[in-house]
């Protein structure tokens, strides 16, 4: 098993708001996070980072997360306890009102895999070198797709494609869609939409297919990314459990 993680500014943004993790506990258990933050005076670093700093810490004190069941409540609680310490900061420092986060998250043991997302950072997993979704967007226009108004295409060029409909610090609660994923899968990869609005499925797919090491993936695709305009923030988290040698 080998994993790697990387975020980049990309080509038109001054600064980056995106923050991203992957830790061990001491039970071997793996936790991957993917932040990307907005809004309020450049504070959407701040929120990524205190989503991001919190989980993590969490999952690090704990000496394992458990069961499935156990780990499911895990993954509620800690989001909304980051939700609420990005909510208080917002009220502490009015000048930061207006920031968030979206959050996708995978937890790996030995018995089982989750993903948990809000907002439209994305998890996949490589099943038979195939690309699949995990995650659903929390966006208006995936709203739109799913009730017909719209088709895959035209909400990529939608103008309020952009529009979430869900994030962290928004608003004092927030509920997180929790996956199981029951398969046996050959890597699990996290990102920021700065890497979905560059490139599509086959794209992500041939260079997760490679014969790369798994730093190479990530490196190559936010490569890829910013020769293709770079637009917004790019982070990319890659855990491959049989990485090439």
């Amino acid at each position: 098993m080998e994993y790697y993680y990387l975020t980049d500014p990309g080509k038109v943004r001054d600064h980056n708001e995106d923050s991203v993790i992957i830790c061990e506990n001491d039970n071997g258990e793996i936790l991957m996070a993917v932040a990307d933050g907005m809004g309020g005076h450049k504070a959407g670093e701040v929120a990524s980072s205190i989503a991001i700093t919190h989980i993590g810490k969490r999952f690090r004190d704990l000496g394992s997360v458990g069961n499935k069941t156990d780990a499911v409540s895990f993954i509620k609680e800690v989001v909304s306890e980051a939700n609420v310490l990005i909510y208080k900061y917002t009220e502490e420092h009015p000048e930061s009102m207006g920031m968030g986060t979206t959050l996708v998250m995978a937890l790996l043991t030995k018995e089982y895999l989750l993903f948990g997302n809000i907002g439209d950072s994305s998890g996949f997993v490589l099943k038979n070198k195939k690309l699949h979704k995990v995650t659903n967007d929390h966006t208006l226009v995936n709203l739109l797709v799913k009730s017909g108004e719209l088709t895959e295409k035209e909400a990529k060029e939608h103008p309020r494609k952009n529009v979430l409909m869900k994030a962290l610090g928004a608003q004092t609660t927030v509920e997180m869609d929790v996956f199981a994923v029951e398969d046996q899968v050959e890597s699990i990869m996290l990102c920021s939409d700065g890497l979905t609005n560059m490139l599509d499925f086959e794209q992500i797919n041939k260079v997760l297919t490679e014969n790369l090491k798994v730093e190479e993936k990530v490196q190559k695709l936010i490569c890829k990314s910013n020769n293709r305009g770079g637009t917004d923030n790019i982070s990319v988290a890659l855990l491959e459990l049989e990485a090439k040698k």
